[in-house]
């Protein structure tokens, strides 16, 4: 993980700050602008797999871990449970309908708004027809990191969603998402080749190294959709700093990854989908219906392998043009049935995605966005299904 790049220093300096993360357009502390009263949180307070405190106060936005010198007569609100950062998805469209058309962005708006209410708070926005920046400026929503529109290789991809390029273009349009997006960039890896009758790597060797060096050029980091396996030796030699689905992982580049410390976005309720996708193509396409089977029933046991080998995971649900919004425990859950205990589950959901994209979890001074729980989700993460409250930026949501 390419953690001393531009763009992670720049997500941690805007997010420190309450503003949104992209470097222009004026600055919008979130956790000032927000009246909310003071909230005394009795906790545990999770700050992280193996650091609790006892007690937490939120003051002006902001998460305190000594009681803040407060004026006389401030009311104190008090709030029990177990209390952890918000839920992150990192793999999610927010502005893509169910039709994979625009939504504009009271749609956008709508879908931000329903994963909030699940106790997402952070979203990594993987691409989008829409472009959400507007909504980051508004305090009832969740953070939304943008990696502006995916990038496909020209008729290469589900019709509208991307900016389809030849080889040619590639860098260059990879700088121009880099530039318009808040220090990502998604670029489409693989997909079906109708002349092969099967999931081919839709770019060169070459292609994605020059990807992954315009990206890196212009301060972002790159990711990539990629379910087939020759997609991800070719990606790991590049450079890329994210995998998103990675169903085609083996056990070589499961080394790879975790030696080089590149992450995988796990979108483990998309893949569950590809029995659909399967059956969509299974008369025109036998080989690739065959090979999408293959990938999901070994989705379990490649998460596990995966996890065991030192792979970081993190949460994504691909919501958005396919799957409906609002479904990060579903996600959870089918991280329970890889094997992965409760504080593995967290770490994918909570604390490991903030450090990943440079977002404060419960330091002392953060903005408040986080969940408390009656029961501890280090027991069992599906005390985090129903919260009995949401913060964010130091508003009670529920």
């Amino acid at each position: 993980m390419r953690t001393d790049a531009p763009s992670v220093r720049a997500a941690r300096e805007s997010f420190a700050e309450g503003r949104r993360p992209a470097a222009d357009g004026p600055a919008y502390d979130r956790a000032e602008a927000t009246a909310s009263p003071v909230l005394h949180l009795t906790g545990p307070i999770l700050l992280g797999p193996e650091e609790e405190l006892a007690e937490a106060w939120v003051a002006g936005g902001r998460i305190h871990h000594e009681k803040p010198d407060l004026p006389a007569g401030t009311g104190i609100e008090r709030i029990d449970g177990f209390v952890l950062p918000g839920l992150a998805d990192l793999h999610c469209h927010v502005g893509i309908s169910d039709e994979g058309t625009a939504t504009g962005l009271e749609g956008a708006r709508a879908q931000a708004r329903i994963d909030r209410d699940t106790g997402v708070l952070l979203i990594r926005d993987a691409g989008s027809i829409t472009d959400t920046a507007p909504l980051q400026r508004e305090a009832d929503l969740p953070r939304i990191v943008r990696a502006g529109r995916h990038v496909a290789r020209t008729r290469r991809y589900l019709i509208g969603y991307a900016h389809e390029v030849d080889p040619e273009d590639l860098p260059a349009t990879v700088a121009a998402e880099a530039e318009r997006g808040d220090g990502w960039v998604k670029l489409v890896g693989d997909w079906i080749d109708r002349q092969v009758g099967d999931l081919t790597p839709t770019w060169s060797a070459d292609d994605f190294r020059a990807a992954a060096e315009a990206a890196h050029a212009h301060g972002a980091r790159i990711t990539t959709h990629t379910f087939d396996e020759e997609t991800l030796p070719l990606v790991l030699d590049a450079g890329f700093d994210c995998l998103e689905h990675a169903t085609g992982l083996t056990g070589d580049t499961i080394a790879r990854a975790a030696e080089a410390g590149v992450p995988v976005v796990t979108t483990l309720v998309n893949v569950d989908e590809f029995e659909t996708y399967a059956s969509q193509g299974e008369r025109k396409f036998p080989d690739y219906a065959a090979h999408m089977r293959r990938l999901r029933a070994r989705r379990f046991e490649r998460t596990r392998d995966a996890h065991d080998a030192g792979v970081q995971l993190l949460t994504g649900t691909d919501a958005g043009g396919v799957l409906g919004h609002g479904i990060i425990h579903d996600e959870l859950d089918e991280l329970a049935a890889c094997g992965l205990d409760p504080l593995a589950i967290l770490q994918a959901a909570s604390w490991g995605p903030r450090a990943f994209l440079g977002a404060p979890g419960l330091e002392d001074g953060a903005p408040a966005d986080l969940l408390v729980a009656c029961e501890d989700p280090r027991r069992d993460h599906r005390a985090l299904r129903d919260p009995a409250h949401i913060v964010l930026g130091g508003a009670v949501i529920r």
